[in-house]
């Protein structure tokens, strides 16, 4: 496949990505009026986005394939660790909250709701990954998994279809879980 096609693709992916990079970057320039836990959050979003624009550009540049790998596998890594670094900033920020209203003289306030947002998003993208990568992974393997010639068009098609359902499945049923236990959590007597 020609270097262009897959730029073409990462600058789309990367365009659209404008609803996920654009709020980021107000949270940056909010500076000290945001929670450091979110500034650090919003910086993970701007590094992985910024990477696939990067990505592209090297695409674009360089006739070389390393060079976009190379890219990817530095601005890969550093998001994700800006981003776990931003969680464990945030669970801590949340910790110090409720002890500081445990100290109040009325007492404690009572538990947010679970939001399992974070979780359906990441079944919802690591599906058609994990769908995406079983296509290629079997378009790959030519005709050594299916038997007859019509096989292997069926299995590179149903099998990540499938995959896809499953997670999508897994991610409605956490959704209907996390809600029925908040809303068990607020029926109890507190």
């Amino acid at each position: 496949m020609p270097q262009p096609v897959p730029a073409l693709g990462c600058a789309v992916v990367t365009a659209a990505g404008c609803v996920w990079y654009l709020p980021a970057f107000a949270d940056l320039r909010a500076g000290a009026d945001r929670p450091l836990s979110r500034r650090t959050a919003a910086l993970a979003c701007l590094t992985g986005w910024g990477t696939l624009g990067t990505v592209a550009l090297a695409l674009l540049v360089t006739t070389a394939w390393w060079v976009p790998g190379a890219v990817a596998a530095a601005g890969g890594p550093a998001a994700v660790a800006l981003r776990i670094r931003a969680a464990v900033r945030r669970a801590g920020e949340r910790r110090e909250a409720a002890r500081q209203w445990a100290q109040l003289p009325h007492g404690p306030l009572p538990a947010d709701p679970y939001r399992p947002r974070g979780a359906v998003a990441g079944l919802v993208v690591a599906g058609p990954a994990a769908g995406a990568a079983l296509a290629a992974a079997l378009g790959a393997g030519g005709g050594r998994y299916g038997t007859a010639a019509t096989a292997l068009p069926v299995a590179v098609v149903a099998v990540p279809a499938a995959v896809v359902g499953l997670f999508l499945a897994l991610a409605v049923r956490h959704t209907r879980t996390s809600r029925r236990t908040a809303a068990d959590r607020g029926r109890r007597p507190g």
